[in-house]
Parts: structure tokens; C-alpha cells; sequence
């Protein structure tokens, strides 16, 4: 005869069945909690989770101009960066960790919106200058209220100092996070190739 339902006492939890052992998913003593990755793997699930909010962000601040979220963020970049100094294709891409030819496709549907200028340098030809056109500079305008509003809440949580900070330790996992995606790329060429 099958043996029957476990019976558990009132208020008490069934025992748990033993997990098989998860490998490690990193190996720094430093990103370890006696032993185990379970914070690590907090973090990274997390980053995640950010990113998806802050992309629905992103996406909503593109619509609200008439853009979808890439452009939005390649036009306010090239307003941003014009107070610096003359802005083009390389300087946007460098700013958003995006290639050239990205950049370039982006920048291209951002022109027959009428969002940006671009100029030729009369002396040498191949260089060419962003600039943000009346019409972008209005959108921007527009979005700008809003903008704030979920700006200040999205980041609110922050005080001067952590902003401080957590600015400076994205700048460091951004570089980090670079090199990662090399070894990454070499260890998974070695793998075929074995």
C-alpha cells in the first residue's frame, strides 16, 4: 500500500527537501556572504530589475516627445553635450557606450525628424557636428516638467553623498563590466574552439 499524505502538525512548516549545491557565480571573498554568492546574486538580480524600470522610464520619456526611447536619449545627449564643446557621432557613441554605427542609424532617423542638425566641416569633410534643432529643443522643453518630477522620485531614495557615490561606483563598474565582456568573449571562443 502507497503510503499516505505527510501529515504536519498545526502552525508548523513542513520540512524542507536538501537542495543540490549551486556552483558559485563568482569567486571574490568579497562578494561573498559566509561562503555563499546569495547576496551577489541579489545584487546583479536587482541591477536587472532597475534597468527595466528605468528603461520603461526611458521609453515613456520618448514617447512623450514623439521618439521611442533610443532617440530620446541620443537627442538629450546631444544637448547635453553641445555645452561642452562641438559633439558628434564619436562623442555621443563614447557617452553612451554604443557603437558608431548605432549611433549613426539613430542620429540618421533623428535628422528626418527634424530633432537635429548636422554640419560638415567646410576645411575637412569628414568631420561632421551635431547640433539640436529649434524643434528638438522645444520637445525637450516640453518633456522637462515631467522629466523632473520622475527624475526626483526614481532617485529620490538618495541622499547627496550616496549620489555622490553610487555615481562614482557605476562610472567603476561600467570600465569593470567592459573588461568582463572581453574575458567573456575570449574564454566562450576558447570553449568552440576545444
Amino acid at each position: 500500500m502507497p503510503p499516505g499524505p505527510v501529515r504536519v502538525a498545526p502552525g508548523s512548516k513542513p520540512a524542507r527537501a536538501p537542495q543540490p549545491n549551486i556552483p558559485l557565480t563568482t569567486s571574490r571573498p568579497e562578494l561573498l556572504e559566509q561562503g555563499r554568492d546569495r547576496q551577489f546574486r541579489h545584487l546583479v538580480h536587482a541591477l536587472f530589475g532597475f534597468a527595466a524600470h528605468h528603461e520603461r522610464i526611458r521609453s515613456g520619456h520618448g514617447k512623450a516627445i514623439g521618439l521611442a526611447g533610443i532617440e530620446y536619449t541620443v537627442l538629450i545627449s546631444i544637448a547635453h553635450l553641445a555645452v561642452d564643446g562641438d559633439v558628434n557621432v564619436k562623442t555621443v557613441a563614447d557617452h553612451l557606450y554604443l557603437s558608431g554605427a548605432f549611433i549613426t542609424a539613430v542620429t540618421q532617423r533623428l535628422l528626418k525628424l527634424g530633432m537635429i542638425h548636422k554640419k560638415t566641416d567646410a576645411a575637412d569633410r569628414r568631420r561632421v557636428t551635431l547640433t539640436i534643432s529649434n524643434k528638438g529643443r522645444s520637445a525637450l522643453e516640453r518633456l522637462a516638467p515631467i522629466q523632473r518630477q520622475v527624475n526626483d522620485l526614481e532617485f529620490g531614495c538618495l541622499s547627496h553623498d550616496e549620489f555622490a557615490l553610487l555615481t562614482g561606483i557605476v562610472d567603476r563598474l561600467i570600465d569593470s563590466g567592459a573588461k568582463a565582456v572581453a574575458l567573456q568573449t575570449y574564454l566562450l571562443a576558447e570553449l568552440g574552439e576545444g
